[in-house]
């Protein structure tokens, strides 16, 4: 039976990929956003998870605001990655659990979620930099896991609200529970924290607000989902939606989690970024 051991959080801002791509680890401006990983690494290479569930939204590669799905599954043998720019060597494509995506396709559209399924998808620095940020040298990590990407629309409202992501989260649960196969899973939830790249605002980060997310999602998620979807924008800047995708990871862990590692940085390209390990009840 599938075993989800827990839950992985972490910004995704393009920017990171190139500091990766140029090795800027001791770089003063970047080390202490770094620095909040390799704890996470250290319980990866102890549990070894055969499969990365990764929560993240699609920037205008695969979809754009011309058709923009609420939930997209991707269900391929692999996802080549196809940024747009910041003149990053191109990556090998990163493996695909086509046998786990259709299971948890089959499953999500019988709890009656409306799913897009994809049997190709190219995958950007939302999908790209949580996976090297964890393994790195991803794809070609030794303990790179098989993936499957799920895209939530976060840009192109109305985006779903916190309690349909939850929600969304708890139902994968049940989804990855019921798959018959002796696999261990762990899910990641990408973006955030609070940010805005435009308009007024640009530059706006919310610290408070943050570090009560971060502080809630351990201990009471469904306290969040009473936060609108028009609150979160104003509380979290614009791209502070992406906080969606952590209510995602979260309800698919259930109700008890352990928080093994928690680390927050600003700023970092304008972003609040976030970094937390949770580890799933016995």
């Amino acid at each position: 039976m599938a075993a989800i051991l827990g839950g992985l959080t972490s910004s995704h801002i393009p920017a990171v990929g190139n500091a990766i791509a140029k090795e800027l680890y001791e770089d003063l401006y970047w080390k202490p956003f770094f620095s909040g990983y390799p704890p996470i690494r250290e319980w990866l290479g102890d549990h070894k998870p055969d499969v990365a569930i990764n929560i993240y939204n699609d920037h205008g590669l695969g979809f754009f605001l011309d058709k923009m799905p609420t939930f997209a599954i991707g269900a391929a043998h692999e996802y080549k990655n196809e940024d747009e720019g910041w003149g990053i060597p191109q990556l090998p494509p990163f493996p695909g659990d086509p046998e786990l995506s259709w299971h948890i396709i089959e499953s999500m559209v019988e709890q009656e979620f409306d799913i897009t399924s994809c049997q190709e998808l190219a995958v950007d620095h939302g999908f790209v930099v949580p996976m090297q940020l964890f393994w790195p040298g991803a794809p070609n990590n030794p303990d790179m896991p098989r993936t499957v990407p799920i895209s939530a629309n976060t840009v192109q409202h109305p985006i779903p609200t916190l309690k349909r992501a939850l929600d969304f989260g708890k139902a994968l649960r049940r989804a990855l529970l019921s798959y018959p196969d002796d696999v261990k899973i762990v899910v990641l939830g990408t973006g955030g924290l609070s940010h805005q790249l435009d308009g007024e605002r640009a530059g706006f980060i919310n610290k408070s607000f943050d570090e009560m997310c971060m502080d809630k999602i351990v201990t009471d998620p469904e306290a969040l989902t009473k936060i609108s979807r028009m609150e979160l924008v104003e509380k979290a800047g614009a791209q502070g939606t992406e906080f969606l995708m952590w209510m995602m990871m979260r309800g698919a862990l259930g109700d008890q989690v352990t928080p093994v590692h928690s680390h927050y940085h600003i700023p970092i390209s304008n972003t609040g970024a976030g970094t937390m390990m949770l580890e799933c009840a016995a």
